[in-house]
């Protein structure tokens, strides 16, 4: 068949987090802020709950439960990285509600983390969520910046083909 007739699959983003949805450039480690792992953008969560900004299956959890990351049935990859450096906690503040193998629906609660604890360990909250093979999707549109609560969409992506 024609390509041209093929259905362009999008996937809606929604926030993982009640907060606030900033630039990635807003990161302080490099490794996040430019975009050495991908593109995408971070929150500055307000509760401490993380949830699936997609429908995907758990890839992988990290033992401290400060990481986690997605796949999609479309192969797009995320990671969702709860504050910089918070992997020096050990643990200590983080309660995944996950597992590897799990799929789960946007919104799906896959990570506790108790804010105040990670803020007065010294560790910055922001939270990076990358798109690791974002070559492989294009972005429809600007990501929504400013305030939002978990569920709500903020970006668009289309799988390139």
């Amino acid at each position: 068949m024609f390509d041209f007739f093929k259905k362009k699959k999008q996937v809606e983003v929604k926030a993982p987090a009640t907060g606030e949805v900033v630039d990635l450039s807003r990161v302080s480690d490099p490794t996040f802020g430019q975009k050495m792992l991908g593109d995408g953008f971070a929150v500055i969560p307000s509760v401490g709950e993380i949830y699936a900004p997609v429908d995907a299956e758990v890839a992988m959890v990290f033992d401290t439960g400060h990481a986690c990351g997605l796949k999609t049935e479309d192969g797009m990859e995320i990671l969702i990285h709860i504050g910089i450096d918070t992997v020096q906690m050990k643990g200590q503040g983080f309660e995944p509600q996950v597992k590897v193998g799990d799929k789960v629906s946007a919104g799906t609660l896959l990570i506790k983390v108790d804010l105040d604890q990670v803020k007065e360990a010294g560790y910055d909250i922001i939270t990076p969520v990358i798109f690791s093979n974002q070559a492989n999707f294009k972005f429809d549109g600007p990501v929504l910046f400013g305030n939002v609560n978990h569920g709500d969409q903020i970006l668009s992506l289309t799988k390139a083909n």
